[in-house]
């Protein structure tokens, strides 16, 4: 995987840079207007739009912006809505956004939308932008305006940023924009490629002869043609048969473009009739990449420049804001009852249906009429449990994250210490983390000696001893109950564990550690090395019985039905088996281990001699009857020592001749 995204080269041979821009502001101050100028696109695509005059919904268009360097900044746009009734429509567009272009209105000013666009951005980690300062044609004071803007901006991430005066109509400031941009940019970095490629769908439609086409803004990593997809959080399986990324079909996306995906075996929009299907809000990614939760444990925050009427409160319903889509949440707060403006608290957010989110990921949350933005925040915890939610346990594991929301160090140490254990592969794989990252910060805690390492598997050092423990116990009182058994069934072992295991397999390796730390593994079954198993009192007496007969007539023993007719008799020679004091020939056939060995050496130096031999044969080497001989060579047969060739027997693997 790789730590982050460099410049592509294009079919010509240019060196490109993608970002995504998206515009802010309130209605009717020309943000699709200037876009048009900028790009010659109009991205109100919708009769509604052109109807009446303001943008409904999402437009897109393109900037190629020149660089140093012979470099170019390819700018996929976003053109939002500004109208209030159409919020949910712009917060849909701006889930992934590099840079902000904050469109106000000379003759205007600052407006209601505007300030509600620029929380939203600040929520979503936006730190940087440039403000276009519209329609100074007819402005009576441009720079009242813009002293104005400065002034609101003070405080946020966007003080500094230039504020340029333009005009659509005379072309006033558009190059100067464009300066702007590329200065901006310049000092951007791109999206990272993380090896973790997702597309926020913002649109899906059907084109004839072509089927099912989704666009969105790809983050996280690579998509290519002809690659298996998954769109969540349903988890419907599809394929990718095209990619085109500007207008132009190419063999494989790059994060930080807008990408056109042809799904055709889906269906566009949402299905009622279970039909697998797409649409906005969902997200076309990689089925290893997890799947959807129900409840998410974040990091809330209130601005304090929100106008709250009231506070937000406990298991208040709202709508939660995530990429390009937004779902019905109720949220819950650690450690308080109440949330007003210009506070941050530990948070979690319970859904009917799953969301698929990852650690890292901002959100917003708005109202239920949809009428106000509430807050924003970072998933600290996307596959929570509701589960002891407002502990001390669960604060302790989410607030390193709040604190450090980028850092891999403290998602890592946090996440060991709260599952016990897993498999590094594994571990945060739902996160902004690289594989790379995630695997440094392992290393680093086994450095500090936080963590073991078991093959696949890490696990923090106290848990690890503590299951080991809970293991060796197991296993003591098991030779304790049963002094006549070998061990410790395995399967009895992992079902003793049960739930202390956690959610990763650490099973196998667990016994592993064990069997290398005084305890010896046979077979299905585990004891301690010192363990020597040993017939009860009250079985001793069947087993002598057991013996005497064995060794009275080694190769022509009595039957199992005669050599146990009775329970008792049973159990002791079921310990003699297990112990292997006796071995089972057949169902019906037992001899003394030492018996059978002789027998078996017999076996292998008749077939040395002679490289095959018949059941008589060999029944005269062995100096026994045909009862016994058959089950034994059939036994043999089983165990890969002898090959049966018509009617006679070879070595599978011959002895080699000295």
């Amino acid at each position: 995987m790789s730590g982050g995204s460099d410049a592509k080269i294009d079919g010509g041979g240019m060196s490109i840079q993608h970002y995504i821009l998206a515009t802010a502001g309130h209605v009717d101050h020309g943000k699709s207007s200037l876009v048009q100028a900028l790009t010659g696109t109009d991205p109100d695509r919708l009769p509604e739009e052109k109807a009446r005059g303001i943008t409904i919904d999402l437009g897109f268009a393109h900037l190629d912006v020149p660089a140093t360097g012979g470099m170019t900044y390819r700018v996929g746009i976003v053109d939002v809505p500004g109208h209030e009734d159409f919020v949910k429509n712009m917060v849909a567009g701006v889930g992934s956004v590099d840079l902000a272009l904050l469109v106000v209105a000379a003759d205007d000013g600052w407006m209601p939308q505007t300030e509600e666009h620029l929380q939203i951005l600040t929520y979503l980690g936006v730190r940087r932008g440039v403000v276009a300062l519209t329609k100074v044609d007819i402005a009576e004071s441009e720079q009242v305006v813009t002293d104005e803007i400065r002034g609101k901006l003070d405080g946020t991430p966007l003080a500094e940023a230039t504020i340029v005066g333009t005009s659509v109509v005379t072309g006033r400031g558009l190059d100067e924009l464009r300066s702007a941009l590329s200065s901006e940019l310049a000092r951007t970095p791109p999206q990272r490629d993380i090896g973790k490629p997702r597309l926020a769908v913002d649109r899906a439609f059907s084109l004839r002869g072509v089927g099912t086409v989704v666009t969105g803004t790809l983050t996280g990593g690579p998509l290519r043609r002809g690659q298996g997809v998954v769109v969540q959080p349903r988890g419907v399986p599809s394929r990718v048969r095209t990619v085109q990324s500007y207008n132009r079909e190419v063999e494989q996306a790059t994060p930080g473009a807008r990408v056109a995906l042809n799904l055709p075996d889906l269906h566009a929009g949402d299905d009622s009739h279970g039909a697998a299907s797409v649409s906005r809000g969902d997200v076309v990614t990689l089925a290893e990449l997890g799947r959807g939760g129900d409840t998410i444990d974040v990091s809330l925050d209130i601005s304090p420049r929100a106008q709250l009427t009231k506070p937000l409160k406990q298991a208040t319903l709202v709508r939660f804001h995530h990429g390009s889509g937004n779902a019905p949440a109720s949220v819950y707060i650690h450690g308080a009852s109440t949330l007003w403006a210009g506070q941050r608290v530990l948070a979690q957010f319970r859904f009917d249906a799953p969301v698929f989110a990852f650690a890292g990921d901002r959100f917003i949350v708005r109202d239920w009429p949809e009428q106000h933005t509430l807050a924003g925040g970072i998933v600290l915890d996307p596959d929570a449990s509701r589960r002891g939610f407002r502990s001390e346990q669960r604060r302790q594991f989410l607030q390193p994250r709040a604190d450090h929301p980028g850092d891999a160090d403290a998602f890592a140490d946090s996440e060991i210490a709260h599952v016990g254990a897993s498999r590094g592969e594994s571990l945060l794989v739902k996160s902004r983390f690289s594989g790379a990252e995630v695997s440094e910060a392992l290393r680093k805690l086994s450095g500090n000696g936080k963590l073991v390492e078991h093959g696949e598997v890490v696990a923090e050092v106290a848990w690890w001893e503590g299951l080991k423990q809970l293991a060796l116990r197991s296993i003591e009182a098991a030779h304790s109950a049963h002094p006549e058994e070998l061990g410790l069934r395995l399967t009895d072992l992992r079902q003793a564990l049960g739930r202390e295991m956690g959610r990763a397999d650490v099973f196998e390796p667990l016994v592993a550690e064990l069997c290398r730390d005084g305890c010896v593994r046979t077979g299905m079954v585990i004891r301690l090395s010192g363990h020597r198993p040993a017939l009860p009192p009250r079985l001793q007496p069947a087993g002598a019985r057991i013996r005497i007969a064995l060794a009275a007539k080694p190769l022509d023993p009595p039957s199992r039905k005669q050599l146990a007719s009775d329970p008792t008799s049973q159990q002791a020679l079921h310990f003699l088996v297990q112990t292997g004091e006796a071995i089972e020939i057949g169902s019906e056939l037992v001899l003394q281990s030492q018996t059978y060995a002789n027998a078996v050496e017999a076996v292998r130096n008749l077939l040395v001699r002679q490289h095959a031999a018949t059941v008589s044969e060999l029944k005269q080497a062995v100096n026994t009857s045909r009862r016994l001989m058959v089950p034994l060579l059939e036994k043999l047969d089983r165990d890969g020592v002898t090959l049966r060739q018509g009617d006679k027997r070879i070595l599978r693997q011959p002895a080699a001749r000295g």
